[in-house]
């Protein structure tokens, strides 16, 4: 077939021009077995630093696979599908409240329990992907997702409200091994020039699931409460539809996912791919990311600029209709504007990202242009006005969720080398607490006060996070390696002895070899 034709030719190509011969130190467990050879890994890992420089022992070429786009549009499908079943409860809590007889808040938690999950899960879920690898984690988010789709099929019947909450729960859980993976699997898969473009159409997948949360279940289950039996058959429609879609992204995701692509596809991959993995410690990484006082201000500015898009976007519905009784339909609209909006936010954040390398810049003009958004949104909410609400609330979407990948990429290339992983799962960590927090907060003031008292208590703290993040100091370690600039000072783990020292600087004079 002409397509098998091409990747034979394609590989053919790689192994003469770029397969280099393998590496002596080990690093890469498995390359000697592969090729034949039956020396012990001890003395692969006890050659002198001579022979480690030798010319037949460079550090292969970066190179881009053309599999990198494959595994992106996988990722991004069952991100979406896990954010879709996310919305489909709040998005029908009344035809959901009808069929199960349950009181709102029964069917609310439908949904928070996403956020209530992702918390607690967060590290062991980070921990996976750093020590077993991208496979499994990106198997496991999407595996999860297939089986709570399937348990939700099951669920369709009046008195299996518990069924239904169990199978969200998954979902819920496969949530955790989603959000955290658009910066890795960009970082592990696509070249300079190309990943934080690729980590913001990751993020656009999640953001599309909401959209299409958000127009799709209202048609598919229109609230028909005279007719219990055929709500359930609209229900067990979109279920199974769900499952469906679930289960052929499951079976991709087994074909497509690689650990990573045969070649590193940038500098900053190359250099990692040289520390033995026997060197890494997950704890450390964690104490490491929490000493770095960059990014712990990046975690704390990160958490209010998005745990108030989190509120802000919960508590919608109940402001719009404040100020505009009746126009319940409007507010799903204006919802879905926001949506919309910010997923054009992000793709144009990404694109400008990895034409400028201006990390801290645009995050800080993205920030404040969001606080300049919110106060609009907050000052023409009252004026009587529907259009322009749609307009401010499209503005507001814009760079609040453009700021969502911006966020990941800065905080990569400040924490360069921990895992991306763990950088983004933090963050991601970050954002559900402040969220929970100002969604609490923001509701008793709209309530007890109104709308325009909520919104305010959100521009307090999105000012202060403007502080924190023009605080930030710019240092982008892996834009420096990719550049080949050496920086002494970037290490993955401390040199704990003489040996590991001994390692790191081999690997220092490996990688100026290489960059001359």
């Amino acid at each position: 077939m002409a397509g098998d034709g091409a990747a034979a030719e394609e590989e053919e190509e790689e192994d003469e021009e770029g397969e280099m011969p393998p590496q002596p130190n080990g690093f890469l467990p498995g390359k000697e077995a592969e090729r034949g050879s039956h020396a012990p890994r001890a003395d692969a890992g006890a050659l002198p630093e001579a022979q480690a420089m030798l010319p037949g022992v460079a550090r292969a070429a970066p190179r881009l696979s053309r599999r990198r786009l494959a595994v992106l549009a996988v990722f991004s499908l069952y991100s979406l599908v896990n954010a879709f079943q996310w919305i489909q409860y709040s998005i029908l809590s009344s035809v959901f409240v009808h069929f199960y007889r349950a009181s709102y808040t029964r069917v609310d938690w439908l949904s928070m329990v996403y956020m209530v999950a992702y918390v607690p899960l967060i590290l062991p879920a980070t921990w996976l992907l750093d020590t077993r690898g991208l496979r499994l984690t990106a198997l496991l988010g999407s595996g999860l997702n297939c089986l709570g789709a399937w348990l939700k099929c099951a669920s369709v019947r009046q008195d299996l409200y518990p069924l239904t909450l169990l199978a969200q729960t998954v979902c819920a859980v496969a949530q955790v091994f989603i959000l955290g993976l658009p910066s890795r699997v960009a970082a592990v898969w696509f070249g300079p020039k190309e990943v934080s473009t690729a980590c913001a159409v990751a993020v656009l997948g999640n953001q599309l699931g909401t959209a299409i949360g958000f127009l799709l279940p209202p048609i598919l289950v229109p609230n028909t409460v005279d007719d219990i039996d055929q709500m359930g058959h609209n229900i067990s429609i979109m279920f199974y539809g769900t499952a469906a879609v679930s289960t052929l992204l499951f079976l991709l995701t087994g074909v497509v996912f690689d650990e990573k692509p045969k070649f590193p596809p940038s500098q900053a991959q190359a250099v990692l791919q040289d520390v033995p993995p026997e060197d890494y410690s997950y704890k450390q990484s964690i104490i490491n990311l929490f000493r770095n006082i960059p990014f712990v201000l990046l975690l704390i500015s990160y958490g209010m600029m998005t745990g108030a898009f989190y509120s802000v976007s919960t508590l919608l519905n109940q402001m719009i209709v404040t100020h505009y009784p009746g126009e319940e339909v409007n507010a799903g609209r204006i919802g879905l504007t926001l949506v919309v909006a910010g997923m054009v936010g992000s793709i144009i954040c990404g694109l400008w990202l990895d034409y400028t390398k201006t990390y801290k810049q645009t995050t800080l003009i993205v920030y404040i242009l969001s606080f300049v958004g919110m106060i609009i949104f907050t000052f023409t909410l009252d004026i009587g006005q529907l259009a322009i609400v749609f307009v401010t609330g499209g503005v507001l979407g814009f760079f609040m969720t453009g700021y969502l990948p911006l966020g990941f990429e800065f905080a990569v290339e400040i924490t360069y080398p921990e895992s991306e992983g763990t950088s983004s799962g933090l963050l991601n960590a970050s954002a559900q607490i402040f969220g929970i927090l100002f969604t609490l907060v923001q509701g008793k003031l709209i309530t007890d006060y109104d709308p325009r008292a909520g919104n305010l208590f959100l521009c307090a703290w999105m000012f202060v996070g403007i502080i924190l993040t023009a605080l930030i100091k710019s240092d982008l370690r892996r834009h420096t390696i990719n550049s080949g600039i050496l920086n002494t000072d970037v290490k993955a783990v401390p040199v704990d002895s003489p040996t590991e020292h001994e390692k790191n600087n081999t690997v220092l004079k490996k990688q100026s070899e290489s960059a001359l």
